[in-house]
């Protein structure tokens, strides 16, 4: 969805808008570690203002990726606000500076990619770390012959146990004992 920077201008309060979009395709081109993108809504306005395009919405979505340790599928709901400021000309040393920050964001053709925007948050806000409801409880590790992935408070268990065991004193446990 295009929002034109004429119609932006002639009004005053901005224009809301409230659209719902498929980027599933263009989301996995951009990163293959995407299983599925659905329910992508954007609701919000954009409004001009002393020169900038400001563009305000909140953003929902359900994604799907693969867990971080067992590969099974995990949708992840998403909510959040979403802001951007565009400009079509920079001139002011302040503005080229913000531009080389991405504070400002560039217009090109004299419209604002609502499509892009979305597409570009919703990659940017991939988390690194996805775990199914029994993974995050702490359950459904993986293990195998001789060896099993533990969580950080487990092995620090298993290595203060270890550590008992090993001291030179561990023999005399029981000695005086009557």
């Amino acid at each position: 969805m295009n929002l034109s920077t004429q119609e932006i201008r002639k009004n005053p309060e901005g224009l809301a808008f409230d659209q719902e979009l498929l980027l599933l395709e263009e989301l996995q081109g951009r990163n293959s570690e995407i299983l599925d993108v659905k329910d992508i809504k954007a609701t919000g306005r954009v409004a001009y203002d002393s020169g900038l395009y400001v563009l305000d919405y909140q953003l929902t979505y359900t994604i799907v990726l693969a867990s971080s340790r067992s590969m099974e599928p995990v949708e992840i709901n998403e909510s959040y606000p979403v802001t951007e400021v565009f400009a079509e000309t920079v001139e002011s040393d302040a503005d080229i500076e913000a531009l080389e920050e991405d504070l400002i964001l560039p217009i090109e053709g004299g419209k604002i990619d609502l499509s892009e925007s979305v597409a570009d948050n919703i990659l940017l806000n991939i988390p690194l770390k996805v775990l199914t409801p029994e993974e995050e409880a702490g359950q459904g590790f993986i293990n195998g012959n001789d060896w099993q992935i533990l969580s950080e408070e487990e092995y620090q268990a298993a290595q203060a146990v270890k550590k008992e065991e090993n001291s030179p004193f561990a023999g005399l446990n029981g000695l005086f004992d009557e």
